[in-house]
């Protein structure tokens, strides 16, 4: 049973892992999406806005055509070199005024997002009439190169369009061409957060998904374990009564084919040691059934015959008769109360004191002590035995119903694990409350506590 319990739980836990996974790749492929969905969007709201600067300031573009032309020319006579080129065009006088001119346009056009930008360099060639392509430079995209911006790193930014110009022109009777690209990368500030802000239906439905997939889990694995243990303490239970009850059953058989004996029946002294035993055995079995089903009621059903009783005297007449049975056991009493009058159920709390000192017993006490004093308006009744204690994370189980304490994997004394079960019922039927302090190996006090 066991076993098929901890196979279940580990499947159990695998499905739920791959439930989680499968929503944890739904999350990923939902994300990816809106990023791709994003830039996508940016790149259209962006493409609205330019595809040349010719709509951003005409007079610029046609400044930028001229120094393009003059470097060009002066790189055909000889006077410039690839690297003045390079420098003439990433150096231009105008760098700032496009910058600030196209950053107005985006605060204008594209209000709801922040965005950051650099346009970037990529190849500038030259074609001069037959001969092979002059390449000034081709390069990757670099921040090194950025014409215009203001973008530190192309690192968190991504390409919205690339720009290829050509530009024919004539030069002492040479005819050439010219060949530029430059890419425009952007950075839209916070884009994260839109996303998430996006995706934010999606995100609370996956965790209320997941998270009623882990409650479910939870909830169904503690039933699961609350059942075996209901299942564990019945067959535990019955085992133990079914053994009570041979005792005293099998004893009545004896007794009563002993009765059948003709020289038993006509000795007077053995007929009625005979009959003294049936009647004890009898009641003894009347004594468990009793027991387990007064055990069945909790203290709100419980019926109390209550009278006033001298409880110093009470517990003196219970500790007298424990004497007789366990005279091997040395009682100890220290009352600091006298003529105390409560009113208790004398039937019912008799059971109980019972109860407790014949736990001491079967626990491995030899002496016990009965204190009695009075505890903020409460009579203080403590019980204390020297025995073989009991562990702490044993100690808030020893009420419950069936409970028995284990050493082990083994209950080495013998009980239906109703006694202490009753014993807390009564008392909390008197409107009292009853604790245990214990360590292992160093006895057991019990403190019961009842109303003056």
């Amino acid at each position: 049973m066991k076993q098929r319990i901890n196979l279940l739980i580990s499947f159990s836990v695998i499905a739920l892992i791959v439930l989680m996974t499968v929503q944890c790749y739904l999350v990923k492929t939902a994300y990816e999406y809106k990023v791709a969905q994003f830039h996508t969007q940016i790149k259209n709201e962006i493409g609205k806005i330019t595809n040349n600067y010719s709509d951003i300031d005409s007079e610029l573009v046609a400044k930028k055509e001229a120094l393009y032309k003059s470097l060009s020319e002066n790189y055909i006579k000889g006077k410039n070199t690839k690297q003045d080129i390079k420098i003439g065009v990433l150096k231009n006088e105008y760098q700032s005024a496009v910058t600030q001119q196209i950053q107005r346009k985006f605060e204008k056009d594209l209000p709801y997002f922040k965005i950051d930008f650099a346009i970037v360099l990529n190849k500038f060639i030259l074609y001069q009439n037959a001969k092979k392509n002059d390449t000034i430079f081709s390069e990757k995209p670099f921040i090194e190169n950025k014409l215009y911006g203001n973008l530190n790193s192309l690192h968190q930014a991504f390409l919205v369009r690339s720009y290829v110009g050509i530009t024919n022109g004539t030069f002492e009777n040479q005819n050439y061409k010219l060949l530029t690209e430059d890419s425009m990368y952007v950075s839209v500030i916070d884009w994260e957060i839109i996303i998430l802000r996006r995706m934010t239906f999606i995100l609370i439905l996956s965790l209320l998904s997941i998270l009623t997939l882990i409650t479910l889990f939870v909830i169904a694995l503690k039933a699961l374990i609350k059942q075996k243990k209901v299942s564990d303490v019945k067959t535990d239970f019955i085992n133990n009564i079914t053994h009570e009850l041979k005792t005293p059953l099998a004893t009545l058989g004896i007794s009563t084919k002993i009765l059948e004996q003709k020289n038993i029946r006509d000795n007077d002294e053995n007929f009625n040691a005979i009959v003294n035993t049936i009647s004890r055995q009898n009641n003894r079995l009347q004594s468990l059934i009793d027991q387990v089903m007064a055990n069945s009621l909790a203290e709100n059903e419980l019926e109390l015959q209550k009278e006033k009783i001298e409880t110093e005297e009470f517990l003196l007449s219970i500790i007298n008769d424990f004497k007789i049975t366990f005279p091997k056991i040395n009682l100890k009493t220290d009352f600091q109360t006298q003529k105390t009058i409560l009113v208790l159920d004398k039937f019912h709390l008799t059971t109980a004191f019972l109860n407790v000192l014949e736990n001491a017993v079967k626990y491995g006490s030899s002496t016990i002590t009965i204190k009695t004093k009075i505890v903020e308006k409460q009579f203080s009744i403590s019980i204390e035995d020297d025995g073989i204690g009991i562990a702490k994370n044993k100690q808030s189980l020893l009420f419950d119903k069936f409970y028995r304490v284990e050493q082990g994997n083994l209950h080495n004394t013998k009980g239906l694990g109703l006694g202490l079960y009753y014993v807390a019922q009564i008392v909390k039927a008197h409107q009292g409350s009853v604790s245990v302090m214990s360590d292992l190996g160093k006895g057991t006090e019990f403190t019961i506590l009842l109303k003056v």
